[in-house]
């Protein structure tokens, strides 16, 4: 998958209630103010393609995730995607128009001690995830289309399907619609180095500000088996963002198993664990 490599990757931690606790990482942002204790943390990047540090390697794959060279405990993050347009005025950031969603796979590495959320994220190629099978934005609005959609995940593992991450409406994001958005145009702008988080801004303008960006927006919440178990060689990950009007859970479920998810109303991002 190389369709994004002139893009700018980012994502959004902390946009999902209890997601960090589960994934032992609230201790990351125990002293970071934030102007709402409820909403999302902070951003960080993933994939920045002129960045001399790991940063630069593309990490986008719809069919694989590659393990770590070294031993780690490795999870998959089940989120929604959005393939954005940027506008700067005087190098900053004025407004983010969402065009596209996908499901999206912020796979990252469980590490104690990590100073930065980026450098959990990308350790080299297939390393994240994103479907090849776009869902077109009429808005960012509440109301359209991505309002009926829903987000289920998966683990097939020794032949069995197991639920991964909760299913649960693409709504049930702290911040969303234009809430969302805002709220990234304020941290583009003034997000520095502190904790965990990185200076975005000053990226973007050694970046040459890029104008078309993927951002994900956090991750949901796991099922008790998604919490406890990390991801193994021979693992199949599957994200699925569907339209709830069409489909309920239960059928999703039949149709990992099907391994018939390539219809209307659905787009599913099925990445084997190598």
């Amino acid at each position: 998958m190389n369709n994004y490599q002139n893009y700018a990757g980012f994502g959004i931690a902390g946009n999902f209630a209890l997601h960090l606790e589960q994934a032992g990482e609230l201790e990351d942002f125990k002293d970071l103010e934030v102007a709402d204790e409820n909403g999302p943390k902070g951003m960080f990047p993933f994939y920045l393609e002129a960045n001399s540090t790991q940063l630069g390697v593309y990490p986008l794959s719809d069919k694989y995730i590659n393990l770590p060279s070294y031993e780690a405990n490795v999870q998959a993050e089940p989120e929604v995607g959005l393939i954005c347009e940027v506008e700067y005025e005087n190098e900053k950031v004025v407004k983010i128009t969402p065009k596209y969603a996908a499901p999206y796979n912020d796979c990252s590495i469980r590490r104690e001690g990590a100073k930065k959320i980026s450098h959990k994220k990308n350790w080299g190629e297939n390393s994240k995830g994103l479907g090849s099978k776009l869902i077109e934005l009429d808005s960012f609005s509440k109301g359209g289309v991505l309002d009926t959609y829903r987000i289920a995940s998966f683990m097939i593992r020794d032949g069995k399907v197991i639920p991964y991450g909760e299913d649960t409406e693409v709504v049930g994001y702290s911040y969303f619609h234009e809430k969302l958005t805002s709220w990234m145009i304020n941290q583009f702008q003034t997000q520095v180095d502190v904790g965990p988080l990185e200076p975005i801004s000053e990226y973007l303008k050694e970046a040459n500000c890029p104008k078309e960006f993927i951002i994900s927006i956090g991750a949901t919440r796991y099922t008790e088996f998604g919490e406890k178990n990390f991801l193994k060689a021979g693992d199949d990950v599957v994200i699925v963002l569907y339209n709830g009007a069409l489909y309920r859970p239960e059928r999703i479920e039949q149709k990992v198993f099907e391994n018939s998810l390539d219809v209307n109303g659905i787009s599913a991002l099925i990445q084997r664990v190598q």
